[in-house]
């Protein structure tokens, strides 16, 4: 037996409607057709569909049975329809997020958090563990978002600009480096440097300051929060540098002083990295509108 999700539909309305006219003008069908519809129908079931005698038109055992499956299944089909739709308009879609940069979470949650109330259909998820592979990811579409601060030139991907930020140097307010009025790379070889765990290459300490004039500090210890980073450096068990919106969290207290590297500062720039085929996504640029927009407030 050969069935069409159209024997469905009109099955389902004959049977709503109660006869073959109300039926037609509700499939946008004329009467003839779809009588005709009907009747090649039962010649594949071998069995009528309706009891034709009765006033309104009533389903025969055959025809429930069929209303049983369409009642089952059109509503699945009703459903994936619209979600072929809104993937093609761009409200529903997936937006798993890789992130090589460990502070950005301080930014990022709250972004989601008002990203969630106009995108509620996207299926939004944060892929930690591919920190050290989130471009090749991306790449193989195991991921759809990576925030990254260091464009690479790589087939299929564009790098949206976020926001710039500044790697600021940290210590305790009795450091004798807090009475400086910027911090140099030679002040760091007496150092603790206190580090998220990561390796040097992902540090801008080290790739924008430290390793170009070839300075390295006296220890480093590496931390996964950045609040104990803080505590650490609050209580003189080193030095640190952290992006200018941690710095910001007035959660973190006054027991420190930030100083920028060098007199002029360093800026650096966080980007958004997806796949050119979705960089008109309506979702993806509301997330880069978003972050673009809670950054300039701060």
């Amino acid at each position: 037996m050969y069935l069409e999700f159209r024997h469905l539909r009109s099955i389902r309305a004959i049977h709503e409607q109660g006869g073959l006219a109300r039926a037609a003008g509700v499939l946008n069908v004329t009467q003839s057709a779809l009588s005709h519809q009907v009747k090649a129908l039962e010649e594949q079931v071998g069995m009528q569909l309706f009891l034709r005698k009765s006033k309104p038109l009533k389903l025969s055992k055959a025809g429930h049975k069929l209303l049983a499956l369409a009642e089952k299944v059109l509503p699945q089909v009703d459903t994936l329809e619209q979600d072929f739709s809104d993937l093609i308009s761009g409200k529903s879609g997936r937006m798993h997020i890789a992130i090589e940069c460990h502070a950005c979470f301080e930014w990022l949650f709250p972004v989601l958090e008002e990203f969630r109330k106009s995108w509620g259909d996207v299926d939004v998820d944060i892929r930690p563990g591919l920190a050290f592979d989130a471009l090749p990811a991306l790449q193989r579409e195991e991921v759809d978002l990576v925030i990254s601060s260091d464009p690479e030139d790589l087939d299929g991907v564009e790098f949206i600009p976020l926001f710039d930020y500044e790697p600021t140097f940290v210590c305790s307010t009795s450091h004798p480096l807090a009475g400086k009025a910027f911090i140099e790379a030679e002040d760091f070889r007496d150092e603790l440097l206190i580090t998220y765990p990561v390796e040097k290459s992902r540090l801008d300490v080290f790739t924008q300051f430290l390793t170009p004039a070839r300075v390295e500090p006296k220890g480093m210890r590496q931390v996964e929060l950045t609040a104990v980073i803080m505590l650490l450096v609050a209580s003189g068990r080193g030095v640190s540098v952290l992006p200018d919106w941690v710095l910001a969290e007035e959660k973190y207290g006054h027991d420190f002083v930030a100083k920028p590297l060098t007199k002029n500062g360093l800026t650096r720039r966080l980007y958004a990295a997806v796949r050119e085929s979705e960089v008109e996504a309506e979702y993806i640029r509301d997330f880069v509108f978003i972050t673009r927009d809670r950054q300039a407030e701060e």
